[in-house]
């Protein structure tokens, strides 16, 4: 029958190629839609090349109708994220999906069914999704602000899969937030105040990451955020592997100024990372780098004029958290960062996030320099 459903398990380059071409075809339609480099998503899903792996089981599965491919899947298995505490949203039996593309709602179920099915073959009881691949690389399926293109390092999804998703007997797990604020004309009286009263506060240092310490620098940054991000939900620890893989991926897009490290008394307490949008130029190049789209990326990021910035990751250490100090050096780093990236490269907006539904401190931070939420991202879940 033409409408039978076929679910293939993945295997082999040629079946991984056709898992990862099939995301090209059923977005080609959507304006804001961004097509992620090819060469990047065989990283992403290839054992050896991605440290993910070195603590996952992961199983890729395709759907198929009348000889054609119609959807795919991931099901996978993060080791270290059974290790963490249930109350934080791992932990024992909780597996994972991700990565779901889907012509229709069938697809989508029948998909989400073979994923389930693979996860309880393995001995998991709960399904969280989804997840594509770990915590910290897209989580979440985008239900608010399909009208407009994601920045970098955010995912984007047809709206459909919303109803999709809930109508296969998923709950909301977690909502995700994304915050935009106009960074041109700089923040309200108040956060002036505040950053002016840590400028005279002998003991703060506010300092540019070192590129020519990069190495250096990440580990510090990776260290607090171990630390930092230990208590929230969802947190799965980076291994020493994921931290310098980390690091090399994201040396070329980071801009000295735009990055920050706070210390008090000479100790590493906090920081910020700040990305120019590479999505502007990844939108037109078809996930593809060669024959000419690598030189001009080069070029770009040489001095990167970017009107978006992104604000992925901040942390300040557990001791300080939910102190006056900690939102101070929240403010100092994010307004020298603003300063940095209108006087040199062109800025005008930044997006904040994403941001925990329930992080009050951050939430409270978004709401000081008047940022405005554009998107959120749900994290569902479902008992197997």
């Amino acid at each position: 029958m033409a409408d039978k459903i076929d679910i293939v398990p993945v295997s082999g380059k040629g079946e991984l190629a056709r898992f990862i071409d099939l995301t090209y075809r059923l977005n080609a339609n959507d304006p804001n839609w961004v097509p992620p480099l090819r060469a990047d998503m065989v990283e992403l899903l290839t054992p050896g090349r991605n440290p993910f792996h070195e603590h996952a089981r992961m199983q890729l599965f395709l759907a198929r109708r009348g000889g054609k491919d119609v959807g795919r899947i991931s099901a996978h298995i993060d080791e270290l994220a059974l290790t963490q505490p249930v109350e934080q949203g791992m932990g024992p039996g909780t597996g994972m999906w991700g990565l779901l593309e889907a012509e229709d709602e069938a697809v989508a179920h029948a998909l989400i069914a073979a994923a389930e099915e693979w996860l309880r073959g393995q001995g998991m009881t709960r399904v969280l999704g989804p997840i594509s691949l770990s915590i910290w690389e897209e989580p979440g399926l985008l239900t608010l602000g399909h009208d407009h293109s994601p920045m970098v390092l955010m995912g984007h999804d047809n709206a459909a899969y919303e109803g999709w998703v809930e109508s296969a007997g998923y709950g909301v797990a977690k909502r995700l937030l994304t915050y935009d604020l106009e960074v041109e004309d700089g923040f309200p009286p108040i956060v002036n105040r505040i950053v002016k009263s840590g400028e005279r506060n002998d003991k703060i240092v506010v300092r540019n990451v070192d590129k020519s310490q990069f190495e250096r620098d990440a580990a510090i940054i990776i260290d607090i955020l171990n630390e930092a991000w230990s208590k929230n939900w969802g947190f799965v620890p980076f291994t020493e592997t994921e931290k310098a893989y980390g690091a090399k991926k994201l040396k070329p897009i980071i801009i000295e100024g735009a990055n920050m490290i706070a210390e008090i008394d000479g100790e590493p307490v906090a920081f910020m990372i700040s990305l120019p949008d590479l999505n502007v130029k990844l939108k037109d190049m078809g996930g593809k780098l060669f024959p000419f789209n690598w030189a001009k990326l080069l070029w770009w990021l040489r001095n990167p004029q970017s009107e978006g910035f992104r604000v992925p990751l901040m942390g300040v250490v557990g001791k300080y958290q939910n102190t006056r100090i900690a939102s101070q050096l929240a403010f100092m780093m994010i307004e020298y960062i603003r300063r940095y990236a209108v006087a040199n490269h062109g800025a005008k907006r930044a997006e904040i996030g994403w941001i925990l539904e329930d992080n009050q401190g951050m939430v409270a931070i978004a709401d000081a320099i008047e940022a405005k939420q554009n998107r959120e991202y749900q994290i569902y879940s479902k008992q197997l």
